[in-house]
């Protein structure tokens, strides 16, 4: 019996609907098989204000439509700021590699100074070899002179080499930044266009993001705490955000899982709030969401 009564409290206190009917407080029980049974306590308070469960269900639907609605809106706003701060991380990217390309050609201008400084030492000092030659004693002087002007020669030699890899290089990294620089004015102006659109879209999206905000508040407010929190949790957890679905060819609107015709039976009946054993999301009859949208028949008496 313990155990009963602990098992009967967990259900109570997972129930995610409310029903009243006119001078009665309905709470529900979810049970298993996925349907929520209601149980009927005795409240006058706010009758007036009370909803059938085909009003609750409706209204339930009404808001998620709307919600959806204002993700579509999200969803597109969402896109833009995604793009444009990936545009935005491009640019850095590309103004930091033109900054690193500029500071490697200053290294290397800086090498070619270097090398060239390298040959006006080997110049000068091949001109102050050849200025002793001409007074050397002995033909072993006058060998030990020419090695000297020889290597010096070498040297320059190497420097112009080194001075042309390095001018070559230049050019390189030149064209890169020429590239670079194309391709950073492209990234500049789709940058631009992006966010003249988003500005575009925020300001045609607001007004109508804030009418739709204020409708869904209108019926969260004829929906039950319980059974409200019940589907702001099955939207959050649902990844295309919807709580509550009609059956689509005998299956869930939401999962596609399959539907028992009894099951389909109870839904129409609109006699309980019954969920989905496989996603939990709510179910609701197509012809009851049909009928909100149905003209009033006037008959001449």
């Amino acid at each position: 019996m313990p155990a009963k009564k602990t098992t009967k409290k967990k259900e109570e206190k997972e129930a995610v609907e409310v029903r009243q009917v006119a001078a009665e407080e309905v709470t529900i029980e979810k049970t298993a098989g996925g349907v929520i049974e209601v149980k009927k306590q005795d409240h006058t308070q706010n009758s007036a204000e009370e909803l059938s469960i085909e009003q609750k269900l409706l209204s339930l639907y009404n808001l998620q439509q709307i919600c959806s609605k204002i993700d579509q809106i999200r969803i597109i706003r969402g896109e833009l700021p995604e793009e444009i701060r990936d545009k935005e991380d491009e640019c850095e990217g590309k103004k930091t590699r033109i900054a690193n390309l500029q500071e490697e050609i200053k290294n290397l201008k800086a090498n070619i100074v270097a090398e060239n400084a390298k040959k006006s030492d080997a110049t000068s000092a091949i001109k102050r070899y050849e200025e002793q030659q001409n007074n050397v004693r002995n033909n072993r002087e006058y060998e030990s002179l020419s090695k000297e002007i020889d290597y010096q020669n070498l040297e320059i030699q190497v420097a112009d080499k080194h001075i042309a890899k390095y001018e070559a290089e230049i050019e390189e990294k030149e064209a890169k930044i020429q590239e670079t620089q194309e391709r950073l004015a492209e990234l500049e102006e789709i940058l631009k266009q992006k966010k003249s659109e988003l500005e575009v879209i925020v300001a045609d999206t607001e007004k109508e993001e804030e009418e739709l905000t204020a409708q869904a508040a209108e019926l969260r407010a004829k929906v039950d705490e319980r059974l409200l929190s019940a589907f702001e949790r099955i939207r959050k957890n649902a990844h295309n955000g919807l709580a509550i679905v009609k059956i689509e060819r005998d299956a869930c609107g939401g999962c596609f899982s399959k539907i028992p015709p009894q099951r389909q039976l109870d839904i129409a009946l609109h006699k309980k709030i019954i969920v989905c054993e496989a996603c939990g999301r709510i179910f609701i009859d197509d012809k009851l969401v049909a009928s909100q949208h149905e003209p009033e028949v006037v008959t001449a008496e």
